[in-house]
């Protein structure tokens, strides 16, 4: 992270940012709300390499960059925040969509620390959004509130688990473990026969048929440890 060497009051110097939008309505404003807010804005880019460009020469703090950027107009902010990423570890990058793309931002926070993705929605709430900006700049991973709620609902609709109980679920862990029905019985104050019953739901609710070269119990064992 930079420091301004002309700082003689002790206090912290200016985190220093580079904004890049193709919108130059948005990356005006957004850079007057950064220098607004305390921020010392060291560079403004249009498009993916400028961005890059500025990057290099003014080794800043923070970039803040819109997830697509000329010229291609589809991911090429995220592939540069990518490359600065690899040429630059320290600088925080905030990322920021007008959708929600989880894949995109699954790939980027990939990349650890320091480093953030919102929608450009979140930039109304400056005291939020501003917030962000100090936290990514500290090294935390700030994540939009929309996609989290994204991504658990696309756990649920994937989790294999989801059609089970949580008695079957239970009963599914023991089994994991090594256990037999009976001493699943004894592990939940259960009849053994009970114990049959949820096992044969399990295996009918995972769509697991019965083979003659393949173990049904194993397979159900092995479904439950994908899914953990």
């Amino acid at each position: 992270m930079g420091v301004d060497p002309s700082a003689t009051d002790g206090a912290a110097a200016a985190l220093r940012v580079v904004v890049a939008d193709d919108d130059a309505l948005l990356r005006e404003g957004l850079a007057s709300l950064l220098e607004n807010s305390g921020f010392d804005v060291v560079g403004k880019a249009r498009s993916g390499p400028d961005l890059l460009s500025l990057t290099r020469d003014n080794n800043p703090d923070l970039v803040v960059v819109d997830i697509r950027m000329p010229p291609t107009n589809t991911t090429e902010g995220l592939d540069v925040a990518r490359i600065i990423r690899e040429e630059q570890p320290d600088i925080g990058i905030l990322v920021l969509s007008a959708h929600v793309e989880v894949e995109y931002a699954m790939e980027l926070l990939a990349g650890g620390r320091a480093i953030g993705y919102l929608l450009k929605s979140r930039v109304t709430d400056v005291t939020e959004f501003i917030d962000s900006l100090h936290r990514i700049a500290k090294g935390a991973s700030v994540v939009d509130a929309t996609l989290i709620q994204e991504l658990v609902s696309a756990r649920r609709r994937n989790d294999p688990l989801g059609v089970i109980s949580p008695r079957e679920r239970e009963v599914l862990a023991l089994m994991a473990e090594g256990r037999s029905n009976a001493g699943i019985a004894r592990r939940l104050w259960l009849t053994e026969g009970t114990v049959e019953k949820h096992v044969r739901s399990i295996l009918t609710k995972l769509k697991l048929p019965e083979a003659a070269d393949d173990h049904r119990r194993v397979r159900a064992v092995i479904t439950y440890l994908d899914a953990r």
